[in-house]
């Protein structure tokens, strides 16, 4: 039987509860959050500035604090390598339920 991270998900609703159990580390959670919060930032920085670095700047603390939080604090490998387009939708939503509180920041 295939892994969480090993398996291929059809689906981002039968993908996002296995995504939301490799973040039970809230330093995990926590990088993930700034990560996207300084991503978000840099968008903006691009879209006022019109300076492509940002784009590089978005990207490097997007994927750069959550991997971070995988390799060093939840000890597991991001599903970025397995499925980006779900993990990438996955950080957004867990990202948003963390601003209304559906999931913890503790």
């Amino acid at each position: 039987m295939p892994t969480v991270l090993e398996k291929k998900y059809d689906t981002f609703a039968e993908f996002y509860p296995s995504y939301l159990s490799q973040h039970s580390n809230r330093t995990c959670r926590q990088l993930h959050f700034v990560g996207s919060t300084l991503a978000l930032a840099s968008v903006a920085a691009l879209v006022f500035t019109g300076n492509t670095y940002w784009l590089l700047a978005a990207l490097l603390c997007g994927y750069g604090f959550a991997w971070v939080g995988h390799f060093a604090f939840e000890k597991n490998r991001p599903a970025t390598f397995r499925q980006p387009l779900y993990s990438f939708l996955g950080d957004w939503v867990m990202y948003w339920q963390m601003l209304n509180g559906k999931v913890s920041f503790y």
